[in-house]
């Protein structure tokens, strides 16, 4: 499998994808933390803002270490804001901020895709943990002897990453769209600074979409190995 040229050509394209919106993500926060609120607010002053202004009382805003490790744990109720943007007073910041925000309006409000992402989890964390080693053994084993079991089963646990993958892109570009809403109709940032947290959030969302493309392309690639082996028995 490894050595497939086919397969080296998708993994190998995902990759430079990958990459390139990895760093125009990185070369937009980056420079969008240079913009100083108007307000004067922080990414947590922001964030608590928000949940107030939502009436969402039992979730605590916290700093979280590392860069871009911000992120909503519906576990315990607390947004996570990564240092940087726990104490900056930028429109990233606040784009930030308010994005994880949203996680937690999502939460409160039992957002059904939020609620189907959760259930996914411990599923997906098995088939993460599985997958690689069934799949390998599933087109040993097919080449061996033909026998197709243990590959299907491979792509099934294949399939369930996947669908996490897919099921993660409206639970994202929804939270991401609250927060601009919110920003927006509460008049929390000025129109320049809305424009900027847009396009940090839009290059944010891009970075799921190619996952989510990213693994439904490697799928069809199983897929294929397993439909072309039947027609040939």
């Amino acid at each position: 499998m490894a050595y497939d040229p086919i397969y080296l050509l998708i993994t190998g394209a995902i990759f430079v994808i990958s990459l390139i919106v990895q760093n125009r993500l990185k070369s937009k926060f980056d420079k969008y933390s240079k913009t100083r609120l108007s307000n004067g607010m922080s990414g947590k002053e922001i964030a608590e803002k928000m949940l107030r202004d939502n009436g969402i009382t039992d979730v605590e805003v916290i700093s979280t270490p590392g860069m871009l490790t911000d992120h909503y744990n519906p576990a315990n109720k607390t947004v996570n804001l990564s240092e940087g943007v726990y104490s900056q007073r930028s429109t990233a910041a606040a784009a930030v901020a308010a994005h994880e925000c949203g996680h937690a309006v999502q939460h409160a409000i039992g957002y059904s895709m939020l609620q189907l992402r959760s259930k996914l989890v411990p599923v997906v964390s098995i088939s993460s943990n599985l997958l690689q080693w069934v799949l390998l053994a599933g087109i040993a084993i097919m080449a061996y002897s033909g026998n197709t079991i243990v590959l299907a089963i491979g792509i099934a646990l294949f399939a369930v990453t996947t669908l996490f993958a897919f099921v993660t892109l409206p639970v994202e570009y929804d939270a991401s769209n609250r927060a601009l809403a919110w920003l927006e109709n509460n008049q929390v940032v000025q129109p320049n600074e809305y424009d900027e947290c847009k396009d940090a959030l839009k290059w944010a969302a891009r970075t799921y979409l190619v996952a989510a493309l990213g693994s439904l392309a490697q799928l069809l690639y199983f897929v294929m190995i397993l439909l072309g082996n039947r027609r040939s028995e």
